[in-house]
């Protein structure tokens, strides 16, 4: 039952997968690159990562990316801010799509 529970908190943390032309560019290094929620770590997100995907993680970058400002009359607004994180593996380790999205 515990595992259960870890699976859906890690597909809680990790929103989607980002694949633009940097993050396909660093899978040829052995670096994925996903957004997170703004409110984890670094070590939980490293914790995470090792469980539930069977992999060792050697390094991790991040960035906190701001919310864009909307406008609704005469009221501005933001959208949420959220991290992005570079997770570097092991040589010999992958991780599967997080997220793919069928049309």
């Amino acid at each position: 039952m515990d595992g259960i529970k870890y699976a859906i908190f890690t597909y809680a943390i990790f929103t989607y997968a980002i694949f633009t032309e940097k993050s396909i560019r660093l899978l040829g290094n052995n670096q994925y690159t996903s957004n997170v929620e703004s409110g984890s770590t670094r070590t939980e997100i490293k914790h995470w990562v090792e469980l539930f995907f069977g992999v060792k993680v050697i390094a991790m970058n991040s960035h906190r990316l701001p919310g864009k400002g909307r406008r609704m009359g005469p009221i501005m607004g933001h959208t949420m801010h959220y991290r992005r994180m570079i997770i570097t593996l092991q040589p010999g380790y992958s991780i599967p799509p997080l997220i793919e999205k069928r049309t």
